[in-house]
């Protein structure tokens, strides 16, 4: 065979094939030629290195045909295409589908934080079980307060610790304890400090103090629990699919949300290490808390409603995933 003779005979073939492999759009007929040209050319390859090997014909139709596979077979994204799709799409839809179970995890808090602290704080006998009268009145006097100190080491600090949390809320959600008792925990906790800020009048001081970063940062917490209460539904009640593969589906559609959650609470963590305990007036401090709070909000109910209607569930993209099974019915 004559590679050179080969190669004017299907250049026009070959040069409309690359044309159709670097063609951002095509129309469902151009699909099809593309298909049928792409097995032409497939022929053609295995002709010329059946008859003489290794040519620069060779190699350059190997060339058009690896791109032309490319458009079957897709390619990752770089770096920057993938942040701005999570950023944009993956992350406020996952956040959005959690919105009705964040809202009623938030109930359930307030609720267990009230009833404990009232509770507590209806007989001085119960206020008496939580430590010497000594460490009490030291608590509420001085150290609740300066426990808000403002330096970067704090923010830090605290930024680490409710990460950590809230990625265990996620990671451990399959159990279904596990959420469940981060909120028990803390709810009750904080109702055992209101207790004792109340026996000694200053619960004010105590609200003061918590609502600049808290309104933030547990709405992360109650995120990261409804993430983590939405796997293990995935892993209970499958539907059609096998346990394995709901629980992968759910699993990777919201571990989008613990990444997510480092930012939220990195931002709860500045706030409360640099604003909380900072000499700006109180109602200056609250405000730059609830702003906080309403961006993150805007992002979820917003940002994450237009994300959903797109399609976009929060799950990774299929040539990330790898190709779906097709489940009948």
């Amino acid at each position: 065979m004559d590679a050179d003779a080969l190669a004017d005979a299907r250049r026009p073939e070959w040069e409309r094939l690359d044309e159709l492999s670097r063609s951002r759009h095509l129309t469902g007929a151009e699909i099809n030629e593309l298909i049928v040209r792409y097995r032409a050319a497939s022929a053609d390859l295995a002709e010329l290195k059946t008859s003489v090997g290794d040519t620069p014909q060779g190699a350059y139709l190997s060339t058009i045909l690896a791109a032309a596979r490319l458009r079957f077979t897709g390619a990752s994204e770089n770096i920057v295409a993938q942040a701005a799709r999570f950023f944009t799409r993956q992350l406020p839809a996952a956040l959005h589908r959690l919105r009705w179970t964040t809202a009623v995890i938030a109930v359930v808090f307030v609720l267990i934080v009230l009833i404990s602290g009232a509770w507590i704080s209806a007989d001085p006998a119960r206020v008496a079980t939580l430590g010497a009268p000594a460490a009490l009145a030291q608590y509420a006097e001085h150290d609740f307060v300066d426990y808000y100190e403002p330096m970067a080491s704090f923010a830090g600090m605290v930024w680490s610790n409710n990460a950590w949390i809230a990625l265990q809320c996620v990671l451990f959600g399959v159990t279904g304890v596990w959420p469940v008792w981060v909120i028990m925990q803390n709810a009750i906790g904080l109702g055992q400090a209101a207790a004792i800020m109340a026996a000694h009048d200053r619960l004010d001081v105590m609200l003061l103090h918590i609502l600049p970063h808290g309104m933030l940062e547990l709405t992360a917490i109650f995120i990261a629990a409804a993430a983590g209460l939405h796997i293990f539904w995935a892993w209970a009640v499958p539907g059609p699919r096998t346990r394995s593969q709901s629980l992968a589906a759910g699993g990777r559609s919201l571990a989008t949300v613990a990444m997510g959650l480092v930012f939220a609470l990195l931002l709860s963590g500045l706030v409360e290490g640099f604003v909380t305990g900072s000499a700006l007036p109180w109602p200056v401090k609250i405000g730059i808390g609830a702003l906080a709070l309403g961006c993150v909000l805007f992002y979820m109910l917003v940002i994450g409603a237009r994300a959903a209607r797109a399609g976009e569930t929060g799950d990774l993209i299929e040539y990330e995933s790898g190709t779906p099974t097709l489940i009948a019915g």
